[in-house]
C-alpha cells in the first residue's frame, strides 16, 4: 500500500494545485479506508464490525456513472452542506406554496393522519415578505423590487404547523409574481398557486421528521409508486415488499435485481432515483426522530436502532447498501442539475425577489457562490448517456420517462400526514425540476442574456423546491456521517 502511496504522490500534487483542500481530505481517507481494510481481512476481524455493518459495503464506485463515494462524502460535507444549509434559510427559500387539501386521484383517501405531529399550521399571511405574495415569479425588474416591508414569520406554537394563511395586503403583493410559461412540458404536476386552498408554508418552522405516519397507509403510497410507476412488471417481485404475500423459500431479491440489470440505462436510472429519493427520507426520519413526548414539549434526535432496521444489510437481507447507494446516485444526479442551470441565474436581470433589496442581493451572491461550487466539482453524471438512441424511440422513451414521473408526483397527494405530504411534494418537485432542467440543455445554452426565455423558465415553486430538494439529499449525506459516528460509539 505505502509503494501504492509514493507512486501517487505526483498525481496527487497535481490535483491539489487544481481542487485545493478537497483532494486532500478525499486522499486522506482514501489511504485510511485501505489501511482498514489491509489490517482486518474479514468482517469478522473488524472491532466494531457488528455496529458499522450499515456502511462496511458504502464504498466505491456507483453503478452508472463515475464517482466514487468517498469523494461525494467529502465534497458534500465539507463543500456543499454548510452553504446549501444558509441558502435555505434565506426569505425566498423558506417559504414554499402549496395546496395540501388536494384529493387523491386514485383511491379513495380515508387515512388522514390525526397525530399532532402529522399536521401543518399555515403561515399567516401578514408574516409572508410582501415580495414572494405578489406571485409574479418572471418579474425582474427593478420596479418588482420596490416594496421593502419584510417580517419574519413568527415561530409555530405547535410541533408539525405549518404557516400558511395570509393577508389581503399580501395577496395584491404576490400577484406580481403571477405569470408563467406553462406550456412547457413539466415532470411534476405542479399546484396551482392561485388556488384558494394553497397556503404559504414556512419550511423552517416545519422541518421534516418522524411523525408517526407508518403501517398500511404509508406503504400503499410507496407500493403504487414502485409497482405502477417504476416500469416493472408484476410477475417481478420487488425484494422486502410487506403488501406481497410472502412467496416460500429463500427470496433473496436476486430476481429482481437480474431483471433490473437487464434493463435499458434510462429505465434503470428511473428506479434507482426513486430508491434513492425513498431512502433519503427514511434517513430523515431516523435522524429527526420522537424520542420522548410529555407536557408540551416533544424531544427530537436520531434514532440508532430504525436506522438499522431500514439499512443494516443483516436486517434488510442485503438492501440496505443498494438503497444508500441509489441515495448517491440520486444526488449527483441533482448536483448535476444544478451545475447546468447556473447560467440561468447568472444573467443580471434575474433577481430572488422578496420584496427587500438588500435582502436580495446577498441571497443572489450565496446562490451564484453555490453554483460555482457545483460546477467545480469533477465528477459529474454525464446525463447525455440517456436518450441517446434511434430518435424517434429516445423521444418516445423520454416521454414515457417523463409521464411516469408526473404520475408519482399526484400519488403525493394521498399521503395521509399533512407534514410528510408537504415534504413529499417538495421533494418530488425539486426532483422533477432536476430533471426538466438536465433535458432542457440546448434550451439554456440559447438563454438571452438580457430578457427572460420562452423556451426555458422557471417558477418560483421550482426554484424553491430544487434547492430544498437538494438540501434534503445534502443533509442525509450528512446525517450518514452522523449515524456512523454514533454505531461507532455504540461500541
Amino acid at each position: 500500500m505505502i509503494k501504492n502511496v509514493i507512486q501517487s504522490g505526483g498525481l496527487l500534487v497535481l490535483l491539489w494545485l487544481l481542487f485545493g483542500d478537497f483532494v486532500l481530505v478525499w486522499f486522506h481517507n482514501r489511504v485510511k479506508t485501505e489501511t482498514y481494510n489491509n489490517q482486518y481481512s474479514s468482517k469478522e476481524d473488524a472491532p466494531d464490525s457488528q455496529d458499522q455493518r450499515c456502511f462496511c459495503h458504502l464504498t466505491g464506485v456507483l453503478d452508472d456513472c463515475f464517482c466514487d463515494i468517498e469523494s461525494i462524502d467529502v465534497f458534500n460535507n465539507f463543500k456543499i452542506y454548510p452553504r446549501i444549509q444558509k441558502l435555505t434559510e434565506r426569505d425566498y427559500f423558506r417559504y414554499y406554496r402549496v395546496n395540501l387539501n388536494r384529493p387523491c386521484p386514485f383511491w379513495a383517501d380515508d387515512s388522514h393522519c390525526s397525530i399532532k405531529d402529522c399536521q401543518v399550521e399555515p403561515c399567516p399571511e401578514s408574516k409572508i415578505p410582501v415580495g414572494i405574495k405578489s406571485g409574479n415569479y418572471n418579474r425582474y425588474s427593478q420596479v418588482a423590487n420596490a416594496n421593502t416591508d419584510i417580517v419574519d414569520c413568527e415561530q409555530a406554537q405547535d410541533l408539525g404547523a405549518i404557516n400558511s394563511t395570509l393577508s389581503n395586503y399580501s395577496k395584491e403583493a404576490f400577484e406580481d409574481w403571477a405569470r408563467h410559461d406553462d406550456a412547457q412540458d413539466h415532470f411534476c404536476e405542479l399546484d396551482d398557486e392561485t388556488s384558494p386552498d394553497a397556503d404559504y408554508v414556512d419550511l423552517l418552522l416545519n422541518p421534516e421528521r418522524y411523525t408517526g405516519y407508518k403501517g398500511p397507509s404509508a406503504w400503499r403510497v410507496w407500493n403504487s409508486i414502485y409497482e405502477e410507476n417504476c416500469f416493472k412488471p408484476r410477475s417481478v417481485y420487488r425484494p422486502l415488499n410487506p403488501l406481497v404475500p410472502p412467496r416460500g423459500g429463500d427470496d433473496d431479491g436476486e430476481g429482481f435485481y437480474n431483471w433490473l440489470e437487464g434493463l435499458c440505462l434510462e429505465k434503470r436510472v428511473f428506479y434507482r432515483l426513486i430508491s434513492g429519493l425513498h431512502s433519503s427520507i427514511n434517513i430523515h426520519l431516523c435522524a429527526e426522530y420522537l424520542l420522548a413526548e410529555g407536557w408540551g414539549k416533544s424531544l427530537w434526535g436520531p434514532n440508532v436502532q430504525e436506522f438499522r432496521q431500514r439499512f443494516d444489510p443483516a436486517e434488510t437481507k442485503g438492501e440496505g447498501t443498494r438503497r444508500l447507494k441509489n441515495l448517491y446516485f440520486l444526488y449527483l444526479i441533482e448536483l448535476r442539475a444544478l451545475s447546468k442551470v447556473a447560467p440561468y441565474f447568472d444573467r443580471a436581470f434575474v433577481n430572488l425577489y422578496t420584496g427587500d433589496r438588500q435582502e436580495d442581493r446577498a441571497t443572489k451572491e450565496l446562490l451564484l457562490q453555490f453554483f460555482n461550487e457545483t460546477k467545480a466539482f469533477p465528477m459529474h453524471f454525464d446525463e447525455k448517456s440517456m436518450f441517446a438512441g434511434q430518435k424517434i424511440e429516445a423521444k418516445t422513451l423520454k416521454e414515457e420517462f417523463r409521464l411516469h414521473f408526473k404520475n408519482i408526483s399526484r400519488i403525493m397527494d394521498c399521503v395521509g400526514c399533512s407534514k410528510c405530504r408537504l415534504w413529499g411534494k417538495l421533494q418530488t418537485q425539486g426532483l422533477g425540476t432536476a430533471l426538466k432542467i438536465l433535458f432542457s440543455e440546448k434550451e439554456i445554452k440559447n438563454l438571452p442574456e438580457h430578457s427572460p426565455s420562452k423556451g426555458f423558465q422557471l417558477t418560483r415553486q421550482e426554484i424553491v423546491a430544487l434547492l430544498n430538494g437538494f438540501g434534503r439529499l445534502s443533509t442525509s449525506i450528512h446525517q450518514l456521517h452522523s449515524f456512523r459516528a454514533l454505531l461507532k460509539e455504540k461500541r
